[in-house]
């Protein structure tokens, strides 16, 4: 019997194109250790919830089921943090209650779904570069702020493909 076909899905919010081309211009400020694989300017996004594989034929059913009511929010990364793995990453001074409210809501609606919620603490941040262990970021602080007026439900399979986007209510 073959095996039930299956799709990687995640949620996130994605930069406007100014936030991006500041987290851009501050990534390239870096000193990266040889090796560090950059995220390419088109992936840079903050990552709600991984979800993981889904059954192909429940996607239209989870998309439905992860329409949640939330408030635009302002995420302003400003900090630079490396972490364990080599993980270089741009995040928050504070998180806005706003992000806070739609990541519960989203844990909510995909318990509700029978599909799994991480059980760490929520970190918000943006990938810059993996392998970049030793990476020294710039002295001068990512001044990068957007107005989040919309979440999406995102495929990864070699690229990203945006299968619902979900617009602040």
């Amino acid at each position: 019997m073959a095996a039930e076909p299956t799709a990687r899905l995640f949620l996130a919010v994605w930069p406007d194109a100014a936030a991006r081309e500041a987290l851009v211009d501050w990534q390239r400020r870096w000193q990266w250790p040889r090796g560090a694989r950059l995220t390419a300017p088109d992936r840079l996004h903050l990552t709600l919830h991984f979800i993981g594989q889904v059954p192909t034929a429940r996607i239209a059913a989870v998309a439905d089921g992860l329409a949640v009511a939330f408030e635009p929010f302002e995420p302003g990364f400003s900090r630079p943090a490396l972490w364990r793995g080599g993980l270089a990453l741009a995040m928050p001074e504070t998180v806005p209650q706003a992000l806070t409210a739609l990541h519960g809501r989203l844990a909510e609606a995909l318990q509700a779904l029978a599909l799994p919620v991480e059980r760490r603490p929520y970190k918000p941040h943006l990938t810059l570069a993996r392998d970049a262990e030793g990476a020294v970021p710039p002295a001068e602080p990512l001044a990068c702020r957007w107005t989040a007026e919309a979440c999406t439900l995102v495929q990864s399979a070699g690229g990203y493909r945006t299968l619902r986007r979900y617009p602040a209510r």
